[in-house]
């Protein structure tokens, strides 16, 4: 049920009729993010992403929150390092009005100067937030750590600095520069006769100019380093990461199945020893962040100071047995089906469908079906997940990023050492 459209200047619409459902989710995607961005205006992408909510040539800020409030509907917007997107779910019979409201902003925002002053002040304000949000903080200080020169280090919101600099001109060429017609994808899933909504997607889109943008992407150079920052905080924050595998590596989905075993649920070797079994902390996973040239997989732990180089030193000692051993016959099988029902409960919203259908286009240029997905995850074996294990947990490339109170009076080199990494 998924047609793509390849409009004459280069836009992409991707639809998916789904019959049983009374609603739609519909997102215009722009393949561009924080990695894209001048340092010099770092976290400007973010800033477009909230101006565009400021205010059109024929809505006030007002009118955009209310206008799809009005019929029980939703609007928002995300800025990721590699896309931004701008969305809407509402009830089938009111997609025209989500559809022109959206494109209204797209194409029509004002970026009024007094607009850009006062949200200025709110991105400040966000900042300062997430600066007081130690679980989060930790994870941004990693990606510093593991590629401390690359645009893939920086934060998505930037800094003080450069949004307390960011001029009106800057924010508008940044547009004019990035919103290129090519990296531009209309995603819609939902309760839609799909030739109809392409006919009034074209209405919208076919007038918007030809332009195509290369990227000037760098792979990024990887550090082993130990970023920490004092925070007057209870909790010892630690994220422990290597590079990874970019989004569409051969190898990718041995290292889905990796990631889901040592840390993936409440089941996951890291949740069951070190908050099951030894109660030092309540929040412990592991993750992966893909990207089209990088990766990153990192695990993380919040615990007491007390408790603090006991969970770092089990945290190395899992991947170090990781390693080792690889995983068992009986943890491959049970992650297996762990995805494949994940995946398909996801499925029954339509905000993730229309999630996957736009992501898939802006990262792989195709939409990639979930049954393709299965059958990359079941035809992983226990080889696989050993060879991943190989590549990516490397002593030497490993990073540490510490939110705490006081340092940790460890050595990151010499546990890495005295674990056999």
């Amino acid at each position: 049920m998924v047609q793509k459209t390849v409009l004459p200047n280069g836009v992409r619409i991707v639809t998916e009729s789904i019959p049983h459902v009374r609603s739609v989710a519909l997102g215009i995607w722009v393949g561009t993010g924080s990695r894209d961005e001048d340092p010099t205006v770092a976290g400007v992408s973010h800033f477009i992403e909230h101006m565009l909510f400021k205010g059109t040539q024929k809505r006030t800020a007002k009118d955009l929150a209310e206008v799809l409030e009005a019929v029980g509907g939703q609007l928002n917007a995300f800025t990721s390092k590699e896309y931004t997107c701008y969305h809407a779910k509402v009830l089938d019979e009111h997609f025209d009005l989500a559809l022109e409201v959206l494109t209204d902003m797209f194409f029509n925002s004002k970026y009024d100067a007094e607009d850009i002053e006062r949200e200025r002040r709110v991105v400040l304000e966000e900042i300062k937030m997430y600066e007081d949000s130690p679980d989060e903080l930790v994870h941004d200080l990693l990606s510093e750590a593991i590629w401390s020169t690359s645009a893939l280090g920086r934060s998505i919101l930037g800094t003080i600095d450069t949004i307390s600099a960011v001029s009106r001109d800057q924010v508008r060429e940044h547009v004019e520069k990035e919103y290129s017609a090519d990296r531009v994808v209309v995603a819609v899933a939902g309760h839609i006769d799909p030739e109809k909504v392409v006919s009034r997607i074209k209405s919208y889109f076919a007038s918007m100019p030809a332009t195509r943008r290369e990227y000037d992407r760098k792979e990024p150079k990887v550090f082993q380093k130990t970023v920490f920052e004092q925070k007057d905080v209870e909790q010892v924050q630690i994220c422990l990461g290597t590079p990874g595998l970019p989004q569409e590596h051969d190898a990718i989905y041995a290292l889905h199945v990796l990631n889901n075993v040592i840390g993936g649920g409440a089941s996951s070797r890291l949740f069951q020893e070190i908050r099951e079994n030894r109660g030092l902390a309540y929040s412990v996973y592991s993750f992966h962040s893909a990207f089209s040239d990088a990766g990153m997989f990192g695990l993380y732990a919040g615990t007491s100071p007390a408790f603090a180089d006991s969970v770092l030193e089990l945290l190395i000692g899992e991947m170090a047995r990781i390693k080792k051993e690889g995983i068992t016959a009986q943890e491959l099988k049970r992650t297996q089906d762990q995805i494949k029902g994940s995946l398909y409960l996801g499925l029954e919203s339509v905000n993730s469908r229309m999630t996957r259908l736009g992501k898939s286009e802006v990262c792989y240029g195709r939409f990639v079906p979930p049954e393709e997905v299965i059958d990359r995850v079941y035809k992983v074996t226990l080889e696989d997940v050993y060879q991943v294990a190989q590549t990516i947990f490397k002593g030497d490339q490993c990073a540490l990023a510490v939110v705490a109170a006081q340092p940790l009076p460890v050595n990151l080199t010499s546990l890495l050492e005295k674990y056999g990494l």
